[in-house]
């Protein structure tokens, strides 16, 4: 299979990330490499990138180039960013690492940037209208969308490296410090008329470093049960906890503090007041983290090449099917169980009463119900469990993902652990337990109805007839151990339906 890398060369690291193409236009990364080279630092007194940051920059990219070599890596996007696109050196500098490490990096232009770091977002989140905030060393860029179209965009000439050096101020308290960035961030943002005037329902999605330590320290302040920041939200009353936590620490005390990266903690302060300055100029009552952007950008254009003009439509079902693609589950099978399993579900909601919301949960539990298998069968409906929970799919929120995982789980409804239900009592909501249960029996009917793998039932038409329930099915071939199978699931039914169930 084809190996592709993405180098991104900023302002405060560099960063390599390697992904396997999958047929049919998927892909997934199998490794990664972040080495910390603040090109940005203190390039306001001339412009020019230090040579102690360019000597730093080779030594990593020589790595990279490593890496890449043992790999077999068939195609390489490197490019470079604000602090290089600023640097008057940059030719030179463009130059000599292309020379020393092999490498051919392009400098991207800010609109340029601006569309790989929306290709990131757009193809891998369910979000119809958002604005996107992207946070560099050197750079902070606002990009606003609305039914899959760029509407605004801003680059602002100021990031985490170069607000901490702009207000670094040993006179002044680290608290005055930030304030003091936060203070002129809002001045800036205020000139941005269209973040002003943003209307209510469009949501904040936060990209970069800087979100992504904010969300792994809000998980461990909350004890949020699940190890994911893809998707990951954060209250604007949680954001400011920390924020106000945070602008009054010292140095050395960050640097203590558990999910704050290593090369981020002088920083950290500047990004958040950044990120407050947002929040309040668009009135946004919380964020959601990416972990998609530019990098990502060049990975769904280098798999799928439509993306460039047309993002992917089914944002979770292309993330479920590189999912059962790389862990070469029979898709047909899946396929077969989610189309049963979605038929039954319209079929009973006369009993179930569920809202829509609850079949994407299905739709999800149902195409990766088998991927656990292919850690081992026996106890395969738990590892399916813990493969959906760690399968960071796009195109799902976490409390989609959860059900999901709890759906797979009862499919034999033995598996079904209420302690474990309570590790995600933050996440999921009072009426999410009877309607798992409910899930659960159909994934279980749906799954029997294609024992044999060979698709041999067609259709289904349930009746409700008194205190029973006829499930008519449509056959194609023998399908007597699919029946049977099916018709073991009774007393599950009649659990969580309180009716008793007749296959036919």
């Amino acid at each position: 299979m084809e190996k592709i890398a993405v180098i991104d060369l900023g302002s405060n690291s560099a960063r390599l990330v390697l992904a396997e193409i999958l047929p049919n236009g998927h892909f997934v990364v199998f490794d990664e490499l972040k080495e910390t080279v603040r090109l940005g630092q203190d390039m306001e007194r001339d412009g020019f990138i230090k040579p102690s940051r360019v000597a730093q920059a080779i030594k990593t990219l020589k790595m990279f180039r490593k890496l890449c070599d043992s790999y077999g890596v068939d195609k390489v996007y490197a490019f470079a960013t604000n602090a290089v696109r600023r640097a008057k050196n940059q030719k030179s500098f463009i130059e000599e690492i292309n020379t020393v490490c092999g490498f051919k990096f392009k400098v991207l232009s800010e609109e340029e940037e601006a569309q790989h770091i929306y290709y990131g977002v757009i193809n891998s989140m369910d979000i119809s209208k958002a604005v996107i905030v992207d946070l560099s060393g050197s750079s902070m860029q606002l990009i606003c969308y609305n039914r899959r179209n760029i509407l605004y965009r801003e680059n602002l000439p100021f990031g985490t490296i170069t607000l901490t050096e702009l207000f670094k101020d040993p006179a002044l308290s680290t608290e005055e410090q930030t304030e003091s960035i936060y203070e002129y961030v809002s001045a800036q943002l205020s000139k941005v008329e269209w973040l002003k005037n943003i209307e209510p329902d469009y949501q904040l999605i936060g990209v970069g470093g800087a979100f992504r330590n904010l969300a792994r320290i809000s998980r461990r302040v909350r004890k949020y049960p699940l190890e994911m920041l893809h998707n990951y939200v954060v209250a604007r009353d949680g954001f400011n906890a920390i924020y106000d936590m945070f602008k009054t620490l010292e140095p050395e005390k960050r640097n203590r503090i558990r999910g704050l990266g290593a090369g981020r903690a002088d920083i950290f302060p500047a990004a958040l007041a950044c990120i407050k300055s947002v929040l309040e100029m668009g009135s946004f009552e919380q964020l959601t983290v990416s972990g998609y952007g530019v990098r990502e950008g060049f990975m769904f254009n280098h798999a799928v090449p439509s993306t460039v003009e047309k993002p992917i439509s089914d944002i979770l079902g292309y993330s479920a099917y590189t999912t059962m693609y790389f862990s070469d589950v029979n898709i047909r099978h899946s396929e077969q169980v989610c189309m049963l399993a979605i038929q039954l579900f319209k079929q009973l909601r006369v009993l179930h009463k569920l809202p829509r919301f609850y079949m994407k949960v299905l739709r999800i539990a149902a195409l990766l119900h088998d991927a656990g298998s292919r850690i081992k069968f026996y106890n395969r409906y738990k590892h399916a469990y813990y493969f959906i929970l760690n399968s960071n799919l796009c195109g799902a929120t976490h409390r989609e993902i959860v059900l999901a995982a709890f759906v797979a789980l009862g499919i034999r409804s033995d598996d079904f652990n209420m302690s474990e239900w309570n590790k995600y009592k933050e996440i999921v909501e009072e009426e999410d337990l009877p309607a798992v249960m409910r899930l659960s029996v159909i994934l279980r009917i749906a799954e029997s109805l294609d024992r044999t793998m060979n698709s041999c039932i067609k259709d289904i038409n349930c009746d409700v007839l008194g205190d029973s329930v006829i499930m008519k099915t449509e056959t194609e071939g023998d399908c007597s151990l699919e029946l049977k199978d099916a018709s073991e699931a009774a007393s599950e039914f009649a659990r969580a339906y309180r009716k008793n169930l007749e296959i036919i």
